[in-house]
């Protein structure tokens, strides 16, 4: 059952580039917020036309505060609501539900080094990192790969010594050589990349071309994931409800749409909180989560992302 767990206010809203608008919310009443650790996110629902968007954003502010939350979220063009409601609907004073704060994305604080690597709004996770004092007592550094006109957007959540954060951007003499870092990093230095799928791919590729340990490398994705296809049947087996998924929707945007409600946190194919079972049908899986053979197998689907291979997808639910 999905838990709002808090309503939050808006409390500021403001621009901080033409496709980046900067959130603070708190609570209605002005008590404390629960804690959050450096890379947690926040799944929003927000009201959009027609239908109810759940999004999950970094929170950047600071590990432990408790005054206000803060998030960033990029407008994205072919957005199929949630950012473009927080772009174009939200007002300051505004209600919205939320759930607790999740983690599946924190930094290994008992690491000697720490090497971040963000694409685009991928940096909004490190903003928080770049606070936490088990990152702060190591050795550690920031690599953006943004648009050169967004380099002094994040200033802000910055720490003031810019020494430890370096930009890349698609430019002669500026786009980052990912093998080079990588190979010159020492063999304590755990790796962490947030982006969009191409940046996460090539970043595990060198890792992996390289050698590093998988225990070091972590990855958590921004938008890579497809969304939308051929609209299909999801059938549940135990109650025999027959569900209508959409072109523009996904399988678990339907099934909250019929009123059920499946367990879910990041909704992005990461963390395995979805994770149900199979029993007829071949699914088109686009998750980060199943291993190789459970996919080959077709046993199990992630609906936050994944759909039918074909007109429908008989549910262990």
């Amino acid at each position: 059952m999905i838990a709002t767990g808090l309503k939050l206010q808006v409390r500021a809203l403001n621009d901080i580039a033409p496709s980046l608008r900067h959130l603070s919310l708190g609570t209605l009443d002005g008590t404390p917020l629960p804690p959050n650790g450096a890379g947690a996110h926040v799944l929003f629902t927000l009201p959009g036309q027609g239908r109810i968007h759940r999004n999950a954003y970094s929170l950047v502010n600071a590990p432990g505060s408790r005054g206000q939350y803060d998030i960033i979220v990029r407008r994205v063009p072919t957005s199929r609501g949630g950012s473009a409601t927080v772009h174009e609907r939200l007002k300051v004073g505004d209600v919205i539900d939320a759930q607790l704060s999740a983690n599946m994305f924190p930094p290994q604080r008992s690491a000697r080094q720490h090497l971040m690597i963000a694409g685009g709004i991928g940096i909004t996770p490190f903003l928080s990192y770049l606070k936490d004092v088990g990152v702060q007592a190591g050795e550690h550094a920031l690599h953006v790969c943004c648009r050169e006109s967004e380099q002094a957007v994040f200033a802000p959540w910055l720490p003031t010594d810019k020494s430890k954060v370096f930009f890349h951007w698609n430019a002669d003499g500026h786009r980052l050589d990912i093998p080079a870092l990588l190979a010159e990093q020492a063999a304590c230095t755990h790796l962490y990349v947030c982006g969009p799928s191409d940046l996460n791919q090539s970043v595990l590729a060198a890792a992996k071309a390289l050698g590093w340990p998988a225990n070091q490398v972590h990855s958590e994705l921004f938008g890579g994931v497809a969304s939308g296809g051929a609209s299909f049947e999801a059938v549940l087996q135990k109650s025999g409800q027959r569900v209508q998924v959409g072109e523009d929707e996904s399988l678990l945007e339907a099934l909250e749409r019929e009123g059920l409600t499946p367990h879910c946190l990041c909704r992005g194919g990461a963390c395995g909180a979805c994770l149900t079972g199979v029993i007829a049908g071949e699914p088109e899986h686009r998750d980060h989560f199943l291993s190789a053979a459970d996919k080959a197998q077709g046993h199990l689907i992630m609906p936050c992302v994944s759909r039918a291979r074909g007109p429908s997808l008989v549910l262990d639910l």
